[in-house]
Parts: structure tokens; C-alpha cells; sequence
């Protein structure tokens, strides 16, 4: 097993706190209804808490039925938040899981800073290439830009 780590930035027009709330708190209420052409449910075992599993069921169609996460944990004054794929989705064969570390900050602008470290964990000797790293992110986008979109739709949304 091999282990590849990713760093990633973008910028959001959307404050911290909000778009901390759509992806964590609010997920299984936000992610359907702002991206209905791909998200067609969010499962939540409990409340969404360290240790927790939320299942995020595709519409069909796309490449993947489900993914499976695993949250590590929240902290609601920083407004960052971990949890790792480990089931579903991109795995397939070649990886074992990706743990994801976020942290939305405050950028002068007034909206954010999206920071991401990403940890691939492969499967025996199979290696991740950054154009498949970029691939994945930018099939994550297909959630993160309509959700950022809804807010910036809906300024009551996440508040």
C-alpha cells in the first residue's frame, strides 16, 4: 500500500460558515436540492458526528451509484472538517480509501478559501497520478459548484 498526499485551493464567493454548514451539517438537506442532477440522497447513520457514515446515493447515469464516507470529525469554530471515501465512488480497484482534510477561511474578498489535503491510500503497488487526482476533483465539482451556486441563490440558506 502506498500513500499519495494532494493539496488543493480554490476560492468561493460564499462565506466560511456557510459553506461549512452545506457540507457538513446541512449536507443530506443542501446536496439534493442543489445539485438534483447528481445527488439523489444523502444517508446519515445518526447525527453527522465523528465516527459517523454518510452514504451519498447518484442519480443514474453517472459513473458511480454511491459513495460511502466516514466523518473524522468537525470543528465548527474553524470551520474545517475531515472524513475519509471508504467505499463507492472512484475507489475501484486500484485504492483503498482517500482521507480528506477541509478547511474553509475567510479570504479579503469577502468569501473564501477553500483549502483541501487529500491522502490516497492505493491498494499493493498501484500509484495515483496527479491528472487522476485532478480527474476526481473535478468530478467533485459536480457537487461543490451547484451547492455553491444554491447559496449564493438562497443568501437564507446555511445561516
Amino acid at each position: 500500500m502506498g500513500v499519495f498526499t494532494y493539496d488543493y485551493e480554490s476560492t468561493s464567493p460564499v462565506a466560511p460558515i456557510r459553506l461549512f454548514k452545506a457540507f457538513t451539517i446541512e449536507a443530506a438537506k443542501v446536496w439534493p436540492t442543489a445539485a438534483p442532477n447528481t445527488v439523489k440522497s444523502v444517508e446519515v447513520e445518526a447525527n453527522p458526528s465523528s465516527g459517523s457514515i454518510v452514504k451519498i446515493n447518484f442519480v443514474e447515469g453517472l459513473p458511480f451509484q454511491y459513495m460511502k464516507h466516514q466523518i473524522g470529525g468537525h470543528d465548527e469554530n474553524n470551520f474545517s472538517y475531515s472524513y475519509s471515501l471508504i467505499e463507492g465512488g472512484p475507489l475501484g480497484d486500484k485504492l483503498e480509501k482517500i482521507s480528506y482534510e477541509n478547511k474553509f477561511e475567510a479570504a479579503a474578498s469577502g468569501g473564501s478559501i477553500c483549502k483541501s489535503s487529500m491522502k490516497f491510500y492505493t491498494v499493493g503497488d498501484n500509484v495515483i497520478t496527479e491528472d487522476e487526482i485532478k480527474a476526481l476533483i473535478k468530478g467533485s465539482e459536480g457537487v461543490y459548484k451547484p451547492v455553491e451556486a444554491y447559496l449564493l441563490a438562497n443568501p437564507e440558506a446555511c445561516n
